[in-house]
């Protein structure tokens, strides 16, 4: 069975790698959405299949780098994509989440990423 929990951050970036000209090129900000998935079996006595308690505690550290900040000013996010920004959100949330399974990062309302791990030493 799969899980999710969903997290918010306001933040700015801008995009160093993008063509001359492009808008992303400009500062500009966020609010962010990133949901974090686990799966895993329910368990006979808790009748889940994890804490979501567990999905916050895992989630805020990350936040507290994150939120109301410049992206680019975080070390592993000089270039801060979504693509980039969920393998960040991945590596770091991992260890504390051994079922995470999917990590999504929308940067607008129509606009976001999927990652699951594939970039990862065995994903």
């Amino acid at each position: 069975m799969q899980i999710y929990k969903e997290f918010r951050f306001e933040a700015a970036h801008r995009l160093p790698n993008v063509p001359p000209g492009h808008k992303c090129a400009r500062l500009h900000g966020h609010s962010f959405r990133v949901v974090l998935y686990v799966d895993g079996p329910v368990g006979d006595a808790s009748g889940w299949v994890q804490d979501f308690a567990d999905l916050a505690q895992a989630w805020a550290p990350l936040h507290a780098v994150l939120d109301h900040d410049y992206l680019n000013d975080v070390e592993g996010l000089e270039n801060p994509t979504s693509e980039n920004l969920a393998r960040f959100v991945w590596r770091r949330i991992k260890p504390a989440l051994p079922m995470l399974s999917e990590v999504v990062v929308k940067e607008t309302c129509t606009s976001g990423c999927v990652y699951r791990g594939e970039d990862e030493a065995g994903g």
